[in-house]
């Protein structure tokens, strides 16, 4: 008889799998309370800029009116009313070509630059050079779009412009850049490249320091010279990165850069054939109609396709290689 009593009380006495998660959450939390504490800024950041104004998407969905209370509580319902304006209007296929057209562009290029640049500077032997040459790539990242627009027309303009004084001396023809919408799609990349590859190189270039360094010296020890290095070891260790890189940037592919188009661009009727994206094409209807409605509309459309694109990515990466996908 004592034997299944014995059996007994052990069962009743042990605690449940909840339970135990629960415990080892709270012993983790109080073990490292001092790395979380250093993450609260973070997260109520994301709570009061990310996830509080999510209350405004009602405004997608009402004939908006700021005088009817907080965020238009008593505005009338209107339904999908505000998605119909969008899309039954002539330009959205236009913008939203335009808007994936050049992300694409954005993500490939700048994607392959920044690998390209972060291995070079890998590979200069003098740390000194390696500096200077990091900080000229790293300072166009804090020049302004307003800035550089300037630069733009000091480059691009037709009676002066450098470019088109340089082909006069050439004995070519001057280019009008602000009346071709062509040249636009590269003229955007370039620049783009030109100002952000410097801060996406970082990230490569952190990838690049936190690799066994043994690698390389068995490679030199095999024979293999400085371009098999990079083929052989470089390269296959950058594909984590650069995956989770190309899954986050996927998110943003249905957003324009409004800052970068509308100051290098701004209203040109000509030029919006190949520049006009989904932002610009609602910063006019907002100030034009003054629809508050319609441009949450759009950016509740532009949201839920990033979020799908991203879960669609992370997917297809999983299955290809789980340890380069994001969940």
């Amino acid at each position: 008889m004592p034997a299944p009593i014995t059996l007994e009380r052990q069962t009743q006495s042990k605690p449940p799998t909840e339970r135990k998660k629960k415990d080892t959450f709270l012993r983790e939390i109080i073990k490292n309370r001092y790395l979380y504490l250093l993450t609260l800024p973070g997260i109520l950041f994301l709570i009061v800029f990310n996830y509080l104004p999510m209350a405004g998407l009602y405004m997608s969905f009402v004939d908006y009116n700021p005088m009817a209370g907080l965020y238009g509580l008593k505005s009338e319902f209107v339904g999908l009313m505000n998605f119909k304006f969008f899309f039954t209007s002539n330009d959205w296929i236009t913008v939203t070509i335009n808007t994936i057209y050049l992300n694409i562009l954005f993500i490939i290029t700048g994607l392959a630059v920044q690998m390209f640049m972060a291995i070079g500077l890998n590979e200069i032997g003098s740390k000194t050079v390696k500096k200077i040459a990091q900080s000229f790539m790293f300072l166009p990242n804090f020049i302004s779009w307003t800035v550089i627009s300037i630069f733009s027309i000091a480059l691009f303009s037709t009676d002066a412009g450098v470019i088109n004084h340089v082909l006069g001396v050439f004995g070519l023809e001057p280019i009008n850049y602000y009346q071709d919408a062509s040249w636009w799609p590269f003229i955007l990349v370039m620049l783009r490249l030109w100002k952000g590859v410097g801060f996406g190189t970082v990230i490569y270039l952190a990838t690049i320091s936190g690799l066994d360094q043994e690698m390389y010296e068995a490679a030199r020890i095999d024979g293999a010279n400085r371009f098999q290095s990079i083929t052989r070891i470089t390269l296959p260790m950058l594909k984590t990165t650069t995956l989770m890189l190309f899954i986050l940037s996927i998110g943003g592919i249905f957003y324009g850069d409004f800052g970068m188009i509308y100051a290098l661009v701004g209203d040109n009727p000509v030029l919006r054939p190949t520049t006009d994206v989904i932002d610009t094409y609602v910063y006019r209807a907002l100030r034009m109609n003054n629809d508050i409605g319609m441009s949450s509309a759009v950016g509740l459309f532009q949201a839920v396709v990033g979020f799908i694109l991203v879960l669609s990515a992370n997917g297809i990466t999983r299955k290809l290689s789980k340890d380069s996908a994001l969940f």
